[in-house]
C-alpha cells in the first residue's frame, strides 16, 4: 500500500477525491498505528510516522469512502499518573464522520481485568468495538436555506428520532425510527399542522449502549452517552452505516428546511461514553486520557465528575476546546443544522472546578463567526457544586428555564404563595434575565421535557413508577411537583378524567401565552403517557415510543394545541421581543395591567397573600414597542387573561370600556375542547372562571379617540415583585 506523509489538518479522515488524509491528536503517544479493517474483519496496520505538534498524520492515496478504520496508540499505561494507553484496544477516531457497528460490552473493551481491577487487560478489542468510516462529503443541497425564525417567532418541539416515528403506520416499515422517517411527509405534515418552527432532536451524535443496561435486557434510549461528536448515530439510519447515514441525515435536514422547520441538536459535550475509571477504552481514554478528561488533582487514576456519568471533559485543554468547536462548526456548515441545546451546560463553564460563565469555551463561541450565528440553548445546570445556573449564561445564549417549569407546576396544583413567581414566569422571567440586558428570548419555557413525567402523567401520578428500569424505583426525581387529580394512574372516574384534561389544557395554554420561547415535548400535544415512568432513559420500547393510535380525547387535545399555537403565532402581543414594563412606554401606552378578580388593580400587599390563586392580566396590543416590517409600529389586538388555580369558581370583573368595548372568549380551558363559541362579553361586566381553569379574552372593538391612552398615560402599574437569584460573576 502506498503511504505519503500527509498533513496535520484537518483532524480526522478527509477524502479529497483521490485518497484520504488521516490526522489524530495525541500528546502522550509514543507510536501510532492506523488500522484498516476489511469487510471480513481483517486488519491492515499502517505505521503513522509523521507528527507535528502532537498531530499524527498520514495520507493513503488508495483509500476512499466506505473504508473502515481505527487506531492503536502505543504509550504509557500508568493510571496513577492519568495515562491509559493500550495498543490492544482498537480506538475510534474522535473526528470520525461515520461509525459502523456498536460496542458489545465484551471484556476485551476494558483496560483492566474484571476479577482483578488493578491488572492490565491486553485482550484485543477488534471485533467487539465500533469502527470509524471514511466518508464523502459531497451532497446536493440544491436551494436549501435555513428557515431563519427569530426567537420570538419560535415554537420548539423536543423530539426523539426513533420515538416519534417508530409506531407511525403512515411510514413504510423500513423508515420507522430513522432520519428518513423524520423526513417523511406524514411526519412533516404533523409538525407543520401543529405549527412548530423548530425540532430539537434528542442526541443524534453516535452513542454507546451501556453494558449494565444490556445485561438487564435494556438499552440506552435517550442517547446521552456520546462517543462520536461528528457522526450521526448509525442505528437511526435506514440506508446503512458505511457513510449512508451522513447522506440520510442531510436529506432529513433539507426536507425539514423545505417545510420551514429548523433543526436543533441536543448535544452532549460535557462527558463521553467511556464512563469512570472502570469504564471501557473505546476512544479518548486510550488516545490521551489526561488531555481529554478532567482528573482528580491528587488522584489521577480517578475522574472529576460533575455530570453523574463518570467523567467530564477537560474544558481548559486546547484540543478539547478545538474538538468541540470543530464539531459545532461541522454540524452547521456541513450538515446545515440551525442550532444546539447543550446538555448539562454548566460543566462546559468549569474551566477549573468552579462554574465561570466567562470561561474560555464561551469566549470561543462568542467570537466564532459560524457558531455564534445559530441558536444556542443551555441546560443551565449540572450535578456538581454550584451547578444550578439558571439566568447566568452569556447574552448570546438562551436557557431551559427550570424556574418556569417548577413555578407553573406549583401554581396549577394550588400551592400557596406562588402567584408572584408565576406572574414573573408568565411575563418572561425578567427577574432572571433583565439585569444582564437580555430579553424574553433568553428563557426557553417548558412544562415537561424528556427527563421527567409527560404532560399526561404530570396530572395522573403523584409518585414515579420506574420499576421497569430495574433499579427498584430508586432512579428518577422524587420531587416532580405533580398532582394526580384524585387517583393514582389510569382511572374510569369521569370527574378525575375531566379534571386531568382541564389541567393539561391549563398547562398548554399557560405555555403558549407566556412571554419567552415555548418548548413542547413530543406527544404532549395529544396526551402521551409513559405509565408514570419519569426516567425512561432505558425504555427503548412502547413505554417511550409515541403512540399514534389516538382516542377521541387525545384528538381533541391535539386540536386544542393547534389552536393555541396558531393564536400565539397570529398575535405579536403574546410573543413580545421586550419585557413588559407595566408602566407608560412608547407613545404613552401602558403595556400591561394586573387585576384582582374584583376588578381592582393588584397592590403590593395583594401579591404577597399566601392564598392568592387567581389573577387577571391585561395585555395592550397598542403598546408593542417594536418596529413592524415596513418600519411602522406593530399594533395588535389586546388580550385579557383570567387565571384561576383555586379549586372553586371565581367571578372576574372585566375592565372598563377604556380597555375595550367588548371581549371575545377565544380560549376556555374549562369548556369542552370543541365547544368554544367565541361568544362576546361586554366591558365592565363579569364572567365566571371555573375552578382550576383559565380564559383568554381578545378585544373585539378597540377604544376610540385615544381613550385608553388618556386614561392611563400618567399611570405607573405595579409589577410582580422581583425574586432574588444567586448570580455568578
Amino acid at each position: 500500500m502506498q503511504k505519503w506523509n500527509g498533513r496535520p489538518n484537518p483532524l480526522g479522515a478527509t477524502y479529497d477525491g483521490s485518497g484520504t488524509n488521516f490526522a489524530l491528536f495525541s500528546e502522550v503517544a509514543e507510536r501510532v498505528e492506523l488500522c484498516l479493517i476489511d469487510d471480513s474483519g481483517g486488519e491492515t496496520r499502517v505505521a503513522v510516522t509523521e507528527v507535528d505538534g502532537f498531530i499524527w498524520h498520514v495520507y493513503l492515496p488508495e483509500v476512499g469512502p466506505g473504508q473502515r478504520y481505527g487506531y492503536r496508540v502505543h504509550g504509557p499505561y500508568d493510571p496513577a499518573r492519568g495515562h491509559r494507553c493500550n495498543p490492544s484496544k482498537l480506538l475510534l477516531d474522535p473526528y470520525a464522520r461515520a461509525v459502523d457497528g456498536q460496542a458489545d460490552n465484551d471484556p476485551s473493551l476494558f483496560g483492566h481485568r474484571f476479577e482483578d481491577p488493578d491488572a492490565r487487560n491486553d485482550d484485543d478489542s477488534l471485533g467487539h468495538t465500533m469502527l470509524a468510516v471514511v466518508t464523502d462529503s459531497s451532497f446536493d443541497w440544491g436551494e436549501d436555506r435555513p428557515p431563519g425564525h427569530s426567537y420570538h417567532q419560535s415554537v420548539i418541539y423536543e423530539a426523539h428520532v426513533k420515538g416519534l416515528t417508530r409506531t407511525l403506520d403512515a411510514l413504510p416499515r423500513q423508515l420507522r425510527g430513522t432520519y428518513a422517517g423524520m423526513a417523511h411527509p406524514a411526519v412533516l405534515d404533523h409538525l407543520t399542522g401543529l405549527g412548530v418552527t423548530a425540532v430539537e432532536l434528542m442526541p443524534v451524535h453516535q452513542f454507546v449502549q451501556d453494558g449494565h443496561l444490556l445485561d438487564r435486557g435494556l438499552r440506552n434510549y435517550w442517547g446521552y452517552n456520546t462517543i462520536g461528536y461528528f457522526a450521526p448515530h448509525n442505528d437511526y439510519s435506514a440506508a446503512g452505516s458505511r457513510g449512508q447515514q451522513v447522506t440520510e441525515f442531510k436529506s432529513m435536514v433539507k426536507a425539514m428546511h423545505a417545510a420551514g422547520i429548523e433543526v436543533i441538536l441536543d448535544v452532549v459535550y460535557n462527558h463521553t461514553a467511556e464512563g469512570n475509571h472502570r469504564g471501557p477504552t473505546l476512544s479518548f481514554r486510550g488516545i490521551d486520557n489526561a488531555s481529554y478528561y478532567r482528573l482528580v488533582d491528587d488522584d489521577q487514576a480517578h475522574y472529576f465528575d460533575t455530570t453523574g456519568t463518570g467523567n467530564s471533559l477537560l474544558m481548559r485543554h486546547p484540543h478539547v476546546l478545538q474538538l468541540i468547536m470543530d464539531s459545532l462548526r461541522y454540524w452547521v456548515t456541513e450538515m446545515h443544522v440551525d442550532g444546539f441545546r447543550f446538555d448539562l451546560a454548566a460543566t462546559l463553564a468549569r474551566q477549573f472546578h468552579e462554574v465561570d460563565r466567562l470561561s474560555v469555551f464561551f469566549d470561543l463561541v462568542q467570537q466564532d463567526p459560524v457558531v455564534s450565528q445559530v441558536k444556542l440553548i443551555a441546560e443551565p445546570w449540572d450535578v456538581g457544586e454550584g451547578g444550578y445556573q439558571v439566568g447566568n449564561f452569556p447574552a448570546l445564549w438562551s436557557e431551559w428555564n427550570g424556574e418556569y417549569r417548577d413555578t407553573v407546576r406549583d401554581f396549577w396544583r394550588g400551592i400557596d404563595s406562588t402567584l408572584p413567581d408565576f406572574a414573573s414566569r408568565l411575563t418572561g422571567s425578567s427577574d432572571l434575565y433583565e439585569d444582564d440586558r437580555r430579553r424574553p428570548r433568553a428563557g426557553i419555557n417548558f412544562v415537561t421535557a424528556h427527563d421527567g413525567f409527560t404532560l399526561r402523567d404530570l396530572v395522573s401520578y403523584n409518585d414515579k413508577h420506574n420499576e421497569a428500569n430495574g433499579e427498584g424505583n430508586a432512579d428518577g426525581d422524587n420531587n416532580n411537583r405533580s398532582w394526580n387529580c384524585g387517583a393514582e394512574g389510569e382511572t374510569d372516574d369521569r370527574e378525575v378524567r375531566a379534571l386531568r384534561a382541564r389541567q393539561q389544557r391549563n398547562f398548554l395554554t399557560t405555555l403558549f401565552i407566556s412571554q419567552g420561547v415555548p418548548m413542547l415535548t413530543h406527544g404532549d400535544e395529544f396526551g402521551r403517557t409513559q405509565g408514570g415512568n419519569n426516567n425512561a432513559y432505558c425504555q427503548d420500547n412502547p413505554t417511550s415510543w409515541v403512540d399514534w393510535d389516538h382516542d377521541p380525547a387525545q384528538r381533541e387535545l391535539l386540536d386544542f394545541t393547534r389552536r393555541l399555537i396558531a393564536l400565539r403565532k397570529a398575535h405579536p402581543v403574546l410573543r413580545r421581543r421586550r419585557f413588559l414594563r407595566g408602566d407608560t412606554g412608547t407613545a404613552g401606552h401602558v403595556d400591561s395591567v394586573w387585576f384582582r378578580p374584583d376588578g381592582h388593580e393588584m397592590s403590593e400587599e395583594n401579591w404577597h397573600r399566601a392564598d392568592a390563586h387567581a389573577v387577571g392580566l391585561f395585555l395592550n396590543g397598542d403598546a408593542i414597542s417594536e418596529p413592524g416590517a415596513q418600519g411602522g409600529r406593530i399594533v395588535d389586538d389586546s388580550f385579557f387573561l383570567l387565571l384561576n388555580a383555586h379549586y372553586e369558581p371565581v367571578e372576574f370583573a372585566l375592565p372598563a370600556r377604556e380597555f375595550a368595548d367588548a371581549w371575545k372568549i377565544v380560549i376556555d380551558t374549562a369548556a369542552e375542547p370543541d365547544a368554544a363559541d367565541e361568544s362576546e362579553v361586554k366591558a365592565a361586566g363579569s364572567i365566571k372562571v371555573q375552578g382550576r381553569g383559565m380564559m383568554v379574552l381578545m378585544s373585539v372593538r378597540r377604544p376610540a379617540g385615544g381613550r385608553f391612552r388618556r386614561a392611563f398615560a400618567a399611570a405607573r402599574r405595579p409589577r410582580p415583585p422581583k425574586r432574588g437569584t444567586t448570580r455568578v460573576r
